[in-house]
């Protein structure tokens, strides 16, 4: 409200034909969206209108996309691991059921193939449902995603919604709340295992930028708007578990420059419970996924959540790869032969672990000719501790890449 006569508004609509004295009317409700069972296997928009060419929702209910989070007494805190079949996350930096996750990278790093991977391993292995927020990506990632989804046959467990890179500001900074509380109907509805997924987290703050310039705000921090940590606390608060069942979160994060720093990047990694980094320089040297494993790190990695077991070989690998990285510039300018033999077998154990914790994916699968694998926890466990007592010493490195569990190599 600007005076008892006018009052400025964020458009969610397109604005071309509006005019000055064009009458306005109040509609008597805040933005909400209609909720029903029925929104599985469905792509909506920042309303819950289809973007998918099917039939509106048929529905009576409808919840406000602007909420309360759960009352505190209603929540719960989770100690457990969310497996997902996926080698380096399971090993190093375990999710968090009911917990939040971030995907940091620069472009072109894998964010979003791990989020549909993510999405695979929750509807096969935990029978769950995920809820997707497209925030200001491209039209043509989201199409190809959509269609992804669907060959990979996750879609009926799955509901998008959308708000690209081409629709206006408020949409794009309202996206994540109307995915977010299509999560909390479906976790309070169907009490089962819901996966949030958010691609770009990034592209929420631009947003709240561009509102912040357009209502006239001064830019803080690198240009940054100053309501910055409460915006992505109002998003990052929303997301947790209840009695009736839980929400994990996976937010892929832009990294603008590669810059860890960065103010956005910042006030989103003091939401989160695990962070997985993932590397141009894994990525450059054919890791995939490009996780950076001394990088990323899980508030679940205590021995008294994993296990001793676990906590020893993680930490065992660790120490194996921070090594072999301490060592990579003697062994670039002197060759292996100037390394004692301890260092040696370090060495080639963790180039071996390096290419262990590669892996095909199910939804790449199409596009690299090989069949996506799941690996148990307890199956990568027991084959990095028989790397790290020598019994795989006579393996070769293209023996450990991009495979599964290593006993199928073995027998």
């Amino acid at each position: 409200h600007l005076d008892e006569r006018h009052v400025r508004a964020v458009a969610l609509h397109r604005t071309s034909g509006l005019y000055r004295g064009m009458p306005v009317y109040d509609s008597g409700a805040p933005v909400h969206v209609p909720v029903s069972e029925s929104c599985l296997g469905r792509l909506l928009n920042v309303f819950g209108e289809p973007l998918d060419g099917g039939a509106p929702l048929q529905t009576q209910e409808y919840r406000n996309i602007l909420a309360k989070p759960a009352p505190l007494h209603e929540t719960t805190a989770s100690r457990e691991i969310l497996e997902t079949g996926i080698k380096v996350i399971d090993l190093l930096c375990p999710f968090v059921r009911g917990g939040k996750t971030g995907l940091f990278g620069g472009a072109g790093v894998g964010k979003t193939v791990l989020i549909m991977e993510f999405m695979h391993a929750i509807a096969t292995i935990h029978k769950g449902v995920s809820v997707f927020a497209g925030v200001g990506e491209r039209n043509r990632e989201g199409h190809e995603l959509w269609r992804e989804m669907q060959k990979a046959g996750v879609m009926p467990q799955t509901l998008m919604v959308f708000g690209q890179m081409d629709a206006s500001p408020g949409v794009r900074f309202r996206v994540g709340l109307s995915a977010l509380t299509y999560a909390e109907y479906l976790r309070d509805s169907l009490h089962r295992e819901v996966l949030f997924l958010m691609d770009n987290v990034f592209r929420f703050v631009q947003a709240g930028s561009e509102i912040s310039g357009l209502l006239g705000r001064i830019p803080a921090t690198m240009g940054y708007q100053p309501t910055l940590m409460s915006e992505v606390a109002e998003l990052e608060d929303r997301i947790i578990s209840t009695r009736q069942g839980a929400i994990t979160a996976v937010q892929a994060v832009y990294v603008p420059a590669d810059d860890m720093s960065d103010p956005a990047v910042s006030a989103l990694l003091s939401h989160l419970d695990t962070s997985v980094i993932l590397s141009r320089a894994q990525a450059g040297r054919g890791i995939y996924p490009a996780v950076d494993p001394l990088a990323s790190g899980s508030k679940m990695m205590d021995r008294h959540i994993v296990g001793d077991r676990h906590y020893a070989i993680a930490e065992g690998v660790r120490e194996h790869l921070a090594r072999y990285r301490e060592l990579e510039d003697i062994i670039t300018m002197l060759g292996m032969s100037e390394l004692s033999a301890q260092d040696r077998r370090i060495v080639l154990r963790a180039r071996k672990l390096q290419r262990y914790l590669t892996q095909p994916f199910h939804v790449t699968a199409a596009h690299t000719g090989m069949a996506g694998v799941a690996v148990a926890l307890q199956d990568t466990l027991a084959d990095c501790e028989a790397f790290l007592h020598g019994d795989y010493d006579g393996l070769t490195e293209e023996q450990c890449y991009m495979r599964g569990a290593l006993r199928e190599v073995s027998s």
